[in-house]
Order: structure tokens, then C-alpha cells, then sequence
């Protein structure tokens, strides 16, 4: 049996959990207030994790397997980060409606929308690239990696790009 195929139910158990523990968490209201604004922050670590993987992937082109195997971890730890604090804000706050008009409306939806439904769509990506590397499963890694690393990095940009389009309608 292939190394990877025991992280298999791993793989799957999580791709499944993961959005539907979001979902949940999304009815869930704390009646608490955080001492900070998470928005900014957690569209900084979207950010971050952009960069990351920019230079993750610059890392394996100059043949810097060590590097890149440093910044894929720090990307999945963001990432993993990022997703605590969205939970954590939708939890003890309102959703913030965007108030644009026009054409910027419609980019907008399209962008959240995309944004959504291909952050759902990477983490089984992702988790099965991290896998194949760590089974050192190279040439499957690799094959799956040119999927995985421009989903992953739209899902980042489009959630930066969805923050500052609707920065204006926070209320702050």
C-alpha cells in the first residue's frame, strides 16, 4: 500500500468537517466583544500567506527544497490562522453587507463568491499536496502542486480583495 493512501480518510474526513464546522460555527452568535477588529488582521494574514507562497515558490525553482518546505508550513499555519479568526469574528459580530453600486457590486459578489466556493475547493488540494511531500511522493507532489499553488493563492488574494472592497461598509 502507498504511504499516502492511509492519510486518505484524513484527507477526506477534513475537506468535509472543515466547511461544515464553518457553517455551523456561523449560526453560532458569542455575545462577546473582542478587544480587537479581526477583519484587518485576518485579511493581513491572507496576505502573508500570498507572499509566502510567492516566494515558497520561488524557493523550489532555485532548488531550495529546505526553504520551500519552511514556507509551505508557514502558509498552511496561516491559513490555518486565518480561518480561526474569520470564525471567531462571524461568531461575535454581524455580517457586514457591501453597499456598493453599479458594476463594483457585481464584481464583488463574483469575487466573494468565487473566493468562497474555491476555499472550500483547496483544502483537499492542499492537504493532498502537503501529504504527497511529506510521503515524499515527489512526482505526484509536483503534479498536484500546479493545481494547488495558483488555487490557493487566488484564494488569498480575492479574500484581501474582498476585504478592502467592503472596508467602507464596516462602520467603524
Amino acid at each position: 500500500m502507498e504511504e499516502s493512501k492511509k492519510y486518505n480518510r484524513i484527507i477526506v474526513l477534513l475537506s468535509i468537517a472543515i466547511p461544515l464546522v464553518v457553517a455551523v460555527l456561523f449560526g453560532v452568535k458569542l455575545d462577546i466583544e473582542l478587544p480587537v477588529f479581526l477583519p484587518p488582521i485576518y485579511a493581513g494574514t491572507n496576505a502573508v500567506t500570498a507572499v509566502v507562497l510567492i516566494i515558497a515558490l520561488w524557493a523550489i525553482k532555485v532548488k531550495n527544497i529546505e526553504l520551500h518546505r519552511r514556507l509551505m508550513k508557514t502558509a498552511i499555519a496561516f491559513s490555518v490562522l486565518f480561518l480561526i479568526m474569520y470564525v471567531l469574528y462571524h461568531m461575535t459580530s454581524d455580517s457586514t453587507s457591501y453597499g456598493g453600486q453599479g458594476v463594483f457590486k457585481y464584481i464583488y459578489y463574483l469575487v466573494l463568491i468565487s473566493h468562497i466556493l474555491l476555499s472550500i475547493v483547496v483544502i483537499p488540494f492542499v492537504l493532498i499536496t502537503y501529504v504527497r511531500a511529506i510521503t515524499n511522493d515527489i512526482e505526484k507532489h509536483k503534479k498536484i502542486a500546479r493545481i494547488t499553488w495558483p488555487l490557493w493563492l487566488y484564494v488569498t488574494i480575492s479574500g484581501v480583495i474582498v476585504y478592502l472592497m467592503i472596508l467602507p461598509y464596516y462602520g467603524l
